[in-house]
């Protein structure tokens, strides 16, 4: 039943999103921008990590994407409750579980495709990057929107407005990105940065996607990388999951 009723909640979702490729492909913009603007002034900076600067920019765009895509994906959520669509699903035998699996996985779909436009993109501008490490990338997209995504539903179920959900969403996600090197190694901060980073989940998801760029599977970034991405998405969910049932949603 917990299958049936998740690709119930996923079908519904994703047919509202290809029923808007333009805000699908819009959402991409930002990063792409990032791409094709701050990328070139990198190519001839030493950024102390290995590889080129096309692989230390592209696996922290990825995440970004993810970062701030799946952030604000409790948006949606306010706006059902004002429409009365969360009353009326409060009514049906379906998992509340479910409820959450098919919005997040509708929101880790969406962004994997946007990671593969932008990860297209960056290979015409000079990106070279193994295939298995470009697919573990967009593994960890996957990871992250799950994560982010669970967590953002669930603030959004907290709140009563727009207003209310937008600062609280802003005041994470700009520190997170500044502070976990998704734009620039953390080996460029000075060492009272770097360690405060260190307590920031998502730098050990852009170190270990940097890692992938270069070939270099069997680190001790890939290790962190991996159980903290499965850790905060096996977080998330449950979180998200009890916040949907006591909001009735």
């Amino acid at each position: 039943m917990l299958l049936h009723d998740t690709a119930l909640i996923f079908g519904r979702y994703a047919r509202q999103t290809l029923r808007s490729r333009f805000a699908m492909l819009f959402g991409v913009l930002m990063p792409l921008l990032h791409l094709l603007f701050f990328g070139p002034l990198l190519t001839e900076l030493p950024l102390g990590a290995r590889g080129t600067s096309w692989q230390v920019l592209v696996p922290g765009l990825l995440l970004q994407l993810g970062l701030f895509g799946a952030a604000f994906a409790g948006f949606t959520i306010i706006i059902e409750k004002n429409l009365g669509i969360v009353e009326r699903m409060r009514v049906t035998p379906v998992s509340r579980l479910a409820l959450l699996l098919g919005r997040v996985l509708r929101d880790a779909a969406v962004f994997v495709l946007q990671a593969v436009l932008l990860v297209l993109a960056a290979l015409v501008m000079g990106l070279r990057a193994p295939l298995a490490g470009v697919l573990i990338g967009f593994a960890f997209v996957a990871l992250l929107t799950l994560s982010l995504a669970s967590l953002s539903y669930a603030l959004a179920l907290k709140v009563r407005t727009p207003q209310e959900f937008g600062p609280a969403v802003n005041a994470l996600t700009m520190p997170s990105m500044l502070l976990s090197g998704l734009m620039l190694p953390m080996t460029l901060a000075p060492a009272w940065l770097d360690v405060l980073s260190h307590l920031m989940p998502f730098r050990y998801l852009v170190d270990a996607v940097r890692d992938a760029y270069v070939g270099s599977y069997a680190t001790a970034h890939m290790l962190y990388g991996v159980l903290v991405a499965l850790s905060l998405a096996a977080l998330a969910v449950t979180v998200g999951t009890r916040v949907f049932r006591r909001a009735g949603a």
